[in-house]
């Protein structure tokens, strides 16, 4: 008899893309500190002063651009991002109100910020089911969103979460080819249940013939168990752009997105996405209610359930009222903090990597972790593979002692990298938005804390989005919001699939 011992599949190669330029420069000041020599050097030529009084200013303009912090910020960044701030408070910016008591027409409860030139759209798939679209005016982008539900991790062998792993990559690959398609998002959004759902799908069911003692039980059980239960929600968002020109009309567009349905979800449900559907129009502003005001979760469960629906509009999903702090985002009965994806675990990781982020957390009103990726179409994907080999290359062999080991390690992620993608693997760059939801501003010190203990198990390395909370928090609902095409792009990584 042999054994043979099984070894746990481990996944990694990731890294972050690097930019052109010298060093920490970059383009921009590898450009200037070059044209700056170039200038001193023809003003050396009338005089030593002369080369001094152009040399001291450009000298003080590159230096901001070679120092960085962890996260690849330079000191112009950083300062961009506080005036940014500062403007916008001075203008009042940072504070929302809608509904009939404000001054905004119409009376109504649009969602804020760059969500407020959004409009819903609704379909028909081939299934006639109804699916709602966000049409993103200012780009002129729609969304679409699916529910899913994952088929759970446990007492899964894991050779069949191995297959579910490479047929996710196979599917986020698919994207690329997708005609139109600017961007993906999954969001994973856990909150604790009230106990709604469960008493509807029981106590509706118990017969009325049933013996006083079973009755009993699943009262019992009905009462007591939401207390230790959670609640747990997959969306999947895919946002496109109009093919053969932006002046198709709606309709059109709405046609195409409903054939397109069926080839996205037979993908997700071979990938363990489980049971996948489209949202409807009012399923989608429910989700985003709820994420504004957490504390009508229960009674949007209660009239969906007796009623068989809310009947809640696009334009009435928003708050009451919003403030944007540095360090939070309050919105109704919640106030959220959000941190941004700064480094993917350096090493291999295993499949598990992310269960404690993704898994619902005690003390939390409700936590969305969304992965938002960006698919790279195949021309692309072989200039950048190709640009990042060159430049690994010439980081190896100018550096010398520990760097050149690490640079020898990046030189090698890139041969590995390029070797996949010239046999048919795709490229997609990937970042991550976490935001936590408390009930009070006291409790925001509690999340961070939480938010800590998450990041040591999963060796992710995330900084808070201070100062654009509010846009952070957006981008982690799952509405499409792509954050490479608005004014603030964080950080991204890209891995062969």
């Amino acid at each position: 008899m042999t054994t043979e011992t099984y070894k746990t599949p481990t996944y990694g190669n990731w890294r972050r893309p690097r930019k052109a330029g010298l060093g920490p420069l970059g383009l921009v000041g590898t450009v200037g500190t070059f044209g700056g020599l170039v200038v001193t050097l023809l003003a050396s030529m009338i005089s030593l002063r002369a080369a001094i009084v152009v040399a001291v200013p450009i000298a003080i303009g590159v230096a901001p651009l070679a120092i960085r912090t962890q996260d690849g910020r330079n000191v112009y960044n950083m300062a961009g991002l506080r005036v940014s701030w500062l403007r916008r408070k001075s203008k009042r910016q940072h504070v929302y109100a809608s509904g009939p008591l404000s001054t905004r027409p119409g009376g109504r409860f649009r969602p804020p910020g760059m969500l407020s030139d959004v409009t819903m759209l609704e379909g028909r798939d081939p299934y006639d089911r109804p699916f709602g679209v966000l049409h993103h005016k200012h780009r002129n982008l729609f969304t679409v969103v699916i529910s899913c539900e994952p088929d759970g991790g446990s007492l899964v062998d894991s050779d069949q979460v191995d297959i579910w792993v490479a047929m996710w990559g196979e599917w986020l690959s698919r994207l690329a080819h997708e005609p139109g398609l600017r961007g993906a998002s999954v969001v994973v959004e856990t909150a604790p249940d009230p106990g709604t759902r469960l008493a509807t799908e029981v106590l509706t069911r118990i017969s009325p013939d049933a013996p006083p003692a079973a009755r009993a039980v699943m009262e019992e059980v009905v009462a007591g168990y939401p207390d230790a239960s959670s609640e747990m929600n997959t969306y999947i968002t895919l946002t496109y752009a109009p093919v053969g020109g932006s002046r198709r009309d709606q309709e059109e567009m709405l046609t195409d997105l409903a054939l397109r349905l069926h080839g996205v979800l037979n993908g997700l449900i071979s990938a363990g996405g489980g049971s996948a559907e489209p949202l409807s129009a009012e399923r989608i502003a429910e989700v985003v209610r709820v994420a504004y005001d957490p504390a009508v979760s229960s009674d949007v469960l209660d009239v969906r359930a007796q009623q068989g629906g809310t009947g809640l509009e696009w334009s009435d999903a928003g708050p009451a009222a919003t403030v944007e702090t540095v360090t939070s985002y309050q919105h109704d009965s919640g106030v959220s903090r959000s941190w941004l994806l700064t480094m993917a675990p350096r090493g291999t990781v295993r499949a598990g990597i992310l269960r404690s982020l993704l898994g619902p957390v005690s003390g939390i009103r409700r936590k969305r972790v969304a992965l938002i990726y960006r698919p790279i179409d195949p021309a692309t994907s072989a200039r950048l593979v190709e640009a990042d080999r060159r430049a690994a290359q010439f980081m190896a062999n100018s550096t010398r002692g520990l760097v050149r080991a690490r640079a020898v390690s990046e030189v090698q992620a890139a041969e590995q990298t390029a070797a996949e993608e010239a046999t048919g693997a795709g490229l997609v760059e990937f970042s991550a938005v976490v935001t936590l939801t408390v009930d009070s501003l006291a409790e925001v010190a509690e999340a961070n804390t939480t938010m800590r203990n998450l990041l040591g198990a999963t060796r992710i390395s995330m900084r808070p989005a201070d100062r654009m909370q509010a846009a952070a928090f957006t981008c982690a609902l799952p509405v499409g919001l792509l954050p490479w095409e608005q004014t603030m792009v964080p950080h991204q990584l890209k891995e062969a699939l």
